[in-house]
């Protein structure tokens, strides 16, 4: 009777070592779960991927307007009949009042968008330096007091 109880508990132990670590063990079925929810999301983001370039071949394929956007964003690229203009942030507290004013007399569309100012040969505009927030850096003082 001993030896049929020592087995019994040698064939337990025997399983759940198989249960727990062995071949197909938890371990393994979660390791394997866990790998097949990261295949499927890579499927779904990948299956995603396919039909915007699917719809994307189907645009070139069907019209030139698709291809009129692309040049022009990744190319830089204009029509014949445009005219190109670059917006610059302006300088200088004259800058400021101008865009104070142009804001007040509503003439621009965006708020938030830089006027057009002119540009130096070098290419920068003209006016004193800015700080982050684009105020004009004052001159320090002078500190020599005047004399009579």
């Amino acid at each position: 009777m001993k030896w049929l109880i020592g087995s019994l508990v040698v064939l337990l132990l025997v399983l759940q070592y198989r249960l727990w670590i062995g071949d197909g063990s938890i371990q393994q079925y979660m390791a394997l779960r866990k790998e097949a929810r990261e295949t499927h999301t890579n499927l779904l983001q990948l299956r995603s991927r396919n039909q915007a370039l699917e719809a994307e071949v189907a645009d070139l394929k069907s019209g030139l307007d698709a291809i009129e956007e692309r040049a022009r964003t990744e190319l830089g690229m204009i029509d014949e009949n445009e005219t190109f203009y670059q917006f610059v942030k302006q300088r200088g507290a004259a800058a400021s009042a101008a865009a104070s004013a142009a804001a007040s007399a509503g003439d621009s569309d965006d708020e938030n968008a830089p006027p057009a100012v002119p540009l130096d040969a070098d290419g920068s505009a003209e006016g004193p330096p800015l700080d982050p927030q684009g105020n004009a850096i004052a001159a320090p003082a002078s500190n020599v007091a005047e004399s009579n």
